[in-house]
């Protein structure tokens, strides 16, 4: 009889456990349900005025800059190439021999007095019928063929002499003194630095918004101070494998900092655009061909295609795909999917 009743109670405890179980499955099951719900934070999309503005990287480079070779063959006699060196516009900078082409000059300007001398003469005996008139006319001629042939001299001389083509700072030298050279030696390099230039390319869809005349801002490193410049002028067309479009601006005001091929920052304000709908960078999901956001809607996720436009430190301007009110979220955008059921923990 006792064994039945400890039996019994063995068989009556076992279902009490048992039911236990089954009460604390469900409840796990339930809390499991509910936390499937994910909390995010959201951002409520709304209009903002922003400076629509550009930044690109740009180079400074000189306002001229030339190399220097000789136009004719020879033998340096002269070398007056001082590197690093300020020199003006005209300043002799290579002399090549020019022996042979002085004497000629000599023997032309001998022969044109004598020609000139017998000019002279005959104009004295035209006036008496002591000679006529076709002899005059042509020692006439004889006389500016001369003056030709002594102009071709001349200019030839002038080929012997390599001149600054403008103010500038010399760049180091390639040859010495008795170097023999052609046109095709490189004897140095000269640049305007006094005055600088900037250069820069832009996107192709800010192109006609760029125009001579326009203000930018750019700093560089190492120097405290931002830099202004002006627009001088634009490429012709847009560069066909950048999608790109050259600008040059001068700069207006240049200091012991900058030095051509430095590295520069380039900042341009376009624009006012007081109806800019911004939303936080990080919303922003990158894909091959497009971009998206996630939408708050009605308790679960919506994924939508946006184009964008400027940014800034923390910021993107949304162009399209994107209306005043949408509740763009902001977190945990890697764990969700379209559909996927979301609670709104924080709205910014």
């Amino acid at each position: 009889m006792q064994k039945i009743v400890r039996y019994l109670a063995v068989i009556c405890l076992l279902l009490f456990i048992s039911c236990n179980n089954g009460k604390k499955t469900d409840t796990t099951s339930n809390a499991s349900q509910a936390n499937n719900v994910l909390p995010i934070e959201g951002f409520i999309v709304k209009s903002s005025s922003i400076d629509e503005d550009i930044k690109v990287s740009g180079t400074l480079i000189p306002f001229e800059n030339t190399e220097l070779r000789t136009e004719i063959s020879g033998r340096v006699v002269t070398l007056n190439v001082a590197e690093g060196k300020f020199v003006t516009k005209g300043t002799l900078l290579v002399k090549l021999f020019d022996g042979d082409l002085q004497a000629q000059l000599k023997k032309l300007q001998v022969q044109l007095q004598i020609a000139q001398k017998t000019f002279e003469r005959q104009s004295e005996l035209l006036k008496i019928n002591g000679i006529s008139q076709q002899e005059v006319d042509l020692t006439g001629l004889q006389v500016s063929n001369i003056n030709a042939d002594i102009d071709i001299i001349k200019t030839s001389i002038a080929k012997t002499e390599l001149r600054a083509p403008f103010n500038g700072r010399l760049g180091l030298r390639n040859i010495s003194p008795g170097a023999y050279v052609t046109p095709q030696t490189l004897v140095s390099t000269i640049s305007e630095i006094n005055q600088q230039k900037i250069e820069f390319s832009v996107p192709e869809k800010y192109s006609s918004q760029i125009s001579p005349g326009k203000d930018l801002d750019f700093t560089i490193e190492g120097s405290p101070s931002s830099y202004k410049a002006v627009v001088s002028a634009t490429e012709t067309s847009v560069e066909e494998n950048t999608r790109n479009l050259k600008v040059r601006a001068i700069v207006k005001k240049v200091d012991r900092f900058l030095v051509p091929g430095t590295f520069a920052k380039v900042q341009m304000i376009l624009g006012k655009n007081d109806t800019a709908l911004m939303i936080p960078s990080d919303a922003i999901i990158p894909q091959a061909r497009n971009k998206q956001v996630i939408l708050y809607k009605g308790g679960t996720a919506a994924f939508v295609n946006v184009t964008t436009g400027i940014r800034d430190s923390s910021s993107v301007q949304i162009l399209s795909g994107l209306n005043t009110g949408d509740t763009v979220i902001t977190t945990g955008l890697l764990f969700l999917k379209p559909g996927a059921a979301v609670k709104l923990s924080k709205i910014k």
